[in-house]
């Protein structure tokens, strides 16, 4: 090993025992703080732009604003707390096994997509600059607040078990309010995205890592939902979709289920 590698590993070491040490308010407050303070602080940011520079029209840059401000802000406070790794960026084995997990469920998607909806047509060429977005907005943004922030902070608070579901159910949420595949708001449609969420969690929980599921999201997304156009003329055509996703995520989920604690990765 080269001398420079030496000194990064060695920094990077004490930067981790510096991060473990650091003190940190109790565990219940950090749950609350991980859960409201993104979305008092992009609230926060959101009012200071459109004081400074008028209200933005666009939906795809107030969605790029709304949950970029939720990922920037659990970047840092989880940073300062937990650090990249205890916040999920851990690469290797970890995220080529949340990575595999996640293809099982982007696969039965694909199937269910061509199964029981309609595809009227193919995108129109913009498949880089979409990508782009569900990588860095619905993806990374999104994942490192649920995924990393808040289920760090869960877990240390409630324990990972309890860390994993309280996350997935967060992460329906958004997903339901502010995706691009949200096209309607019923209850089967919330749904899916509690139990796409809930499976995500274990994912989380039983890898350690987010990294291979925001590519594998990000992916799912763009093929399932931008590839293949969906075709709105009845939206209540997404009820046999969702109502099939419910049931694999279900089996995902029974078949992720941890046995025992040392199954848990947080």
């Amino acid at each position: 090993m080269s001398m420079a590698k030496k000194n990064d590993k060695s920094n990077q070491m004490r930067k981790n025992v510096e991060a473990a040490t650091r003190p940190m308010p109790p565990a219940v407050n950090r749950a609350l703080v991980s859960l409201f303070a993104p979305v008092a602080g992009t609230i926060i940011i959101l009012v200071v732009i459109n004081n400074l520079f008028g209200a933005v029209d666009n939906t795809l840059a107030q969605s790029s604003m709304l949950l970029g401000g939720f990922g920037i802000i659990s970047w840092f406070m989880g940073s300062a707390w937990y650090g990249a790794k205890g916040m999920g960026m851990r690469g290797g084995r970890p995220m080529f096994a949340g990575s595999g997990f996640a293809f099982m469920g982007w696969v039965a998607l694909l199937v269910m997509r061509v199964a029981f909806s309609d595809i009227p047509g193919f995108t129109n060429g913009r498949l880089g600059s979409d990508f782009v977005y569900l990588l860095l907005f619905e993806a990374f943004a999104v994942q490192i607040w649920t995924f990393g922030f808040f289920f760090r902070s869960v877990a240390d608070w409630r324990g990972p078990l309890t860390a994993a579901f309280s996350s997935g159910t967060l992460f329906g949420v958004i997903a339901y309010l502010t995706f691009l595949e949200s096209f309607e708001l019923t209850g089967l449609a919330f749904g899916y995205f509690l139990l796409w969420g809930l499976f995500y969690g274990l994912v989380r929980l039983r890898t350690g890592s987010i990294l291979g599921i925001v590519v594998t999201q990000a992916m799912q997304s763009l093929t399932a939902w931008q590839l293949l156009l969906p075709n709105l003329i009845p939206p209540l055509q997404f009820n046999s979709l969702y109502t099939a996703m419910g049931i694999v995520y279900a089996i995902f989920i029974w078949r992720l289920w941890p046995k025992e604690e040392s199954d848990y990765r947080v």
